[in-house]
This record gives structure tokens, sequence and C-alpha cells, in this order.
């Protein structure tokens, strides 16, 4: 069976890799990756606040004297929080690129136009195949609304388009107002391709302690629906390439991400639950899926489930959760 897809421009041997995670700290964990079917390498985030901390940019606005800049200054992450700094980030890059003979697609991390975004262009010169910028946005402040938060973003792809020429996937929160006109604006300014969706980390509270708590739970397959529901939405409406990220941990959710819309399959969790040889698993299991199903090749089955292909699109729609509700019986 022909499982190969166009991702953002390029020709992959199928849609499974690992997305952005702490498993390319390590190169020979990288290696090992590839040895288990990788189609790319996604590499994990460098940060606004890495890049902008190292320019001295942060607490540039305040004065030395100020019985503030304490305060202030603890709310910035501080440089032992990264695993790599810039600098050492674009030297992993160049070794990952220079270990691997499949795609390596660099990760970005900001949410506000600036500086930092030329760092796009030195991953780019470092031997980057494509780069993933995460939008992961979460607005605290009660004077910016909704329009201002999403024309933000749209600014801080526009400047990341601007120093690049290779491939960028952007990657979403599913929290806008409207993820059709959203991604058609992302569109708009150079965006290559969208990933469906970065997970937000909701933090937990200890009544005891009074102490805000910092947790991380991995993923399970019940996250998947939603973005399974937008990327079939999203599907027809956009000319860059659909990957989805969280959720996957078998070959049978493989095959919905590509039936919903998605050239792109990225697995994290499972990989860090049982190790990077789960890649394989999955890659095996949907393939099989497709060959016992006589599907020839992975693209007669893209997109074959999503909103504008589908037998029945209510299904996507508020008719369903109509439907839903009123077929409860106790």
């Amino acid at each position: 069976m022909d499982l190969s897809i166009d991702y953002l421009g390029l020709r992959l041997k199928h849609p499974i890799m690992p997305g952005a995670s702490p498993l390319v700290d390590d190169l020979d964990t990288v290696r090992r990756l590839e040895d288990a079917g990788a189609s790319a390498i996604v590499m994990h985030s460098l940060f606004e606040e890495q890049v902008t901390r190292e320019g001295g940019a942060a607490l540039r606005h305040m004065d030395a004297h100020d019985e503030l800049q304490a305060e202030a200054a603890s709310y910035f992450p501080s440089s032992d929080v990264f695993a790599l700094g810039p600098v050492a980030y674009l030297e992993r890059l160049g070794r990952i690129r220079a270990a691997v003979d499949v795609p390596v697609i660099a990760s970005l991390n900001g949410t506000t136009p600036g500086g930092w975004c030329e760092y796009a262009a030195l991953m780019q010169e470092a031997g980057a195949h494509a780069i993933e910028l995460n939008l992961y946005a979460l607005p605290t402040d009660p004077t910016e609304d909704g329009a201002s938060v999403e024309a933000r973003l749209v600014d801080v792809v526009r400047e990341v388009r601007r120093v690049v020429h290779v491939p960028l996937a952007v990657k979403l929160s599913p929290f806008v107002s409207s993820m059709p006109a959203f991604v058609r604006k992302l569109d708009e300014v150079g965006a290559s391709g969208f990933v469906l969706f970065n997970r937000l980390y909701q933090p937990d509270l200890d009544p005891e302690a009074l102490i805000v708590k910092r947790s991380l739970h991995l993923s399970d397959p019940s996250e998947l629906a939603a973005r399974l529901h937008f990327l079939a939405i999203v599907f027809a409406t956009t000319r860059g390439s659909l990957a989805v990220t969280g959720g996957v941990h078998s070959g049978r959710d493989a095959v919905k991400a590509v039936m919903a819309g998605a050239r792109g399959v990225q697995v994290v969790s499972a990989l860090l639950k049982h190790g990077v040889g789960r890649l394989r698993v999955i890659l095996d299991e949907m393939t099989h899926w497709f060959e016992e199903h006589e599907y020839d090749k992975l693209s007669t089955a893209l997109g074959s489930l999503s909103f504008a292909r589908c037998p029945d699109p209510s299904a996507y729609e508020r008719a369903n959760y109509v439907q839903l509700l009123q077929s409860w019986h106790g």
C-alpha cells in the first residue's frame, strides 16, 4: 500500500511522526525514532521568553532601583527552566539534521510580535526543513478582547513568514471564536499548514498550602474527538496542510485523523508512556487497517469523513448537539 503523503510541501513516506517533546533532547533517541519509522522529526519548542531573556529585553523597561523589580522578575521564567538556550537549540537542530534522513521540523513558541521572531531565520539557516509556530496564548488581560488577541497572533505569523521561506505550520489552540475564519486569516499571511491542537495545561490548587500547583497530564484517546471535529470542519476551507496532535494512541486513531483531513499525525504521550517503539506499532496498525479495508493508497482516505465530504455533515453541526442531548434516556 502507498502510504506516502505531502505535508507542508514535504513528501513523507507516511503521516506518522513524533510531535514536539523532550524525546529529541537525546540524539540516540532521535535515531531510534527514525528506526521506528518516524516520517519526520518535530523538535520541542524554543520559547519567546528564552530569546527575550537572552537579549536582555525582558527587564529593559525597569529601573534598577525600582522596588518592584524583584517581584516583576519573579514572574519571568528563569533560564534553568529551559532544556536548551537559543544558541544550544540551534546547535541541537544542526546535529539532528545531520543525524537523520527524514525532514526535521523546528518549533518556535510565542504570542507577541517582536525581535524573537527573527530566530525563525536562524532555524532555517541551521537546516530546518520547516518550522512549527506554536501560538499558545492564554489571555488574562480583561481590556484585551478576542479580536485583539487574534489580530496579535496573526501579526506574529506575518512576522515569522517575513523572515523565512521554508514551510510554516501554525500550531493552534481550540479557543478561538471562529476556527474557519481564524485559519483563513492565517492562510492569507502565509501559513503553510495548521497543527490541531496544543494542549491547555491547567494548574491545580492546593487549598491547605494555599498555592497554585503546576500539573502535567499526558493525553489519552478521549482528547482526539475535539481535534477530529475541527480537522473535519477546516479541511476544505484552507489551502494549507493539516496535522493532528493530542490523543493519538493507536493505528485506529491515526486512521480517524487521516479521514478527518490530517496529512500529519503527531504522537507524543503514547511514546512517553510506552517508549519510542510504540510509533512502529501505531504505523503497523494503521497500515493493516487500510489494507484490510482494501485501500491501495492513503490519499484516497484523506478527508473522506471531513465536513465537506461525509454523508451526513449535520453530525459536525449544532443539529448533532441537539439530537444527542435529546437522545439521553435515564
